[in-house]
């Protein structure tokens, strides 16, 4: 791996969550995850028992991976081996997101969320989920 030196005079992070990783310095593999149940109600109602990850298949489906079996030729050219930024500033960092100051080798981020929208018993009204995830009609209890 072909290394540079990354000079920044300051960074201005507000916040970093949900697996998220804030990196100074170089590293070899990054492996950030994050799992979450987006639960939104008419009513603020939590039971305590609920949000049984497993009972989503969402959550335990393997995801597919590209297999790249082409060659792909390509020539950089770097005038200088050092990176000189002035400032950063982030608001947000989340859900599996990588922030990093310097060199690495492979980033394997991976965020699940499974979104349930739980309306009041109407006829009119159905829940609401996204095309790719199943339907269900409540989150299971343990």
């Amino acid at each position: 791996m072909f290394k540079r030196t990354s000079s920044v005079k300051t960074i201005s992070v507000t916040d970093v969550s949900l697996g998220s990783i804030f990196e100074i310095g170089d590293s070899c593999h990054i492996k950030p995850r994050s799992k979450a149940l987006a639960v939104q109600r008419e009513y603020e109602l939590f039971f305590g028992d609920e949000g049984n990850f497993e009972a989503f298949p969402i959550f335990t489906k393997p995801l597919p991976k590209s297999i790249i079996d082409e060659n792909v030729n390509f020539t950089k050219h770097n005038d200088s081996p050092f990176i000189y930024v002035n400032h950063i500033d982030v608001t947000s960092c989340s859900a599996s997101g990588v922030l990093h100051i310097g060199s690495t080798k492979t980033i394997d981020a991976e965020a699940r969320v499974k979104h349930i929208r739980q309306l009041q018993d109407d006829s009119n009204q159905q829940e609401d989920s996204s095309p790719n995830e199943e339907r269900n009609d409540s989150l299971p209890s343990e």
